[in-house]
C-alpha cells in the first residue's frame, strides 16, 4: 500500500485531515480568518494538535468564532470560559480573544475586510516556497514581523512573529508544504485557479466581507 509522502508532522489525526484538507490552502473568509487569529494565539505554549483536537469545543464555546458577538462578552462569559474544560482555560489568552474580537472590527471597519488587511502583508498573493526539510522552515519572516507589528500597534495581543508566521502558513499565505509532499503541488493548483477565477470575474482584490 503506497503511503501519501506527507510533511512530517502530519503522522496522526486530527494532524493528517487537517494536512490533507486545509493547512495552506488560501483563506480569504473573514470568519475563518478571525477563528485561526484565536486558535493560533491560543497555541501559544502548546502544540498545534492540542488546539486541534479542542477545536470543536472553541467553536461552541466562542459562538462559532463570530467577531460581532464575542467583542460583546462580559465578565460572565469570561467566567463561563474559565470553567470550560474543553478549551484551554488561560485567563490572559480568553481576555485576548475578547479584545482581538473588538480590534478585529475595527480593522474590517477601516479596510473594509479583515482579509484586505492581513493579505496586504503577502501584497495579496501566496508566497510559494520550496522548502525540502522541515528544518528549512522558519518560524517567522520580514512579512511577519511587518504583521506582528502592526498587530500590536492596533491592540491585537498573542500576535508574536512566530503565532503571525504560523498564522501565515495555516491560512495559506505562505505554502510550507515541503516539496517532497503532494499537497505542494496541489495547494499551488488551488492558488492558480483562484487567481484566474477572481481575473475572469474581476474580483480581484474586492472580496466582500463573508464575515
Amino acid at each position: 500500500m503506497n503511503v501519501m509522502p506527507r510533511c512530517p508532522w502530519a503522522t496522526a489525526e486530527p494532524n493528517i485531515t487537517y494536512h490533507d484538507e486545509e493547512w495552506g490552502v488560501p483563506v480569504h473568509d473573514d470568519r475563518l480568518l478571525f477563528e485561526f487569529l484565536i486558535l493560533e494565539g491560543a497555541q501559544a505554549g502548546l502544540s498545534w494538535t492540542t488546539i486541534l483536537k479542542k477545536r470543536d469545543n472553541y467553536r461552541e464555546a466562542f459562538d462559532g468564532f463570530r467577531p460581532e458577538k464575542i467583542a460583546r462578552y462580559g465578565a460572565r462569559d469570561v467566567k463561563r470560559l474559565l470553567g470550560d474544560a474543553g478549551i484551554v482555560r488561560n485567563r490572559l489568552k480568553i481576555a485576548a480573544a475578547i479584545g482581538n474580537a473588538r480590534m478585529f472590527l475595527a480593522v474590517r471597519k477601516e479596510f473594509g475586510t479583515f482579509d484586505a488587511y492581513l493579505w496586504s502583508f503577502v501584497a495579496g498573493k501566496p508566497v510559494q516556497n520550496r522548502w525540502r526539510h522541515m528544518v528549512d522552515v522558519p518560524a517567522g519572516t520580514a512579512q511577519s514581523d511587518a504583521m506582528s507589528r502592526d498587530l500590536q500597534r492596533r491592540g491585537f495581543k498573542f500576535v508574536g512573529t512566530t503565532i503571525c508566521y504560523a498564522l501565515m502558513q495555516a491560512t495559506g499565505m505562505v505554502n510550507d508544504h515541503l516539496v517532497t509532499c503532494p499537497r505542494h503541488t496541489e495547494v499551488s493548483g488551488v492558488l492558480r485557479a483562484g487567481e484566474s477565477s477572481r481575473r475572469k470575474n474581476g474580483t480581484e482584490g474586492n472580496k466582500e466581507n463573508e464575515a
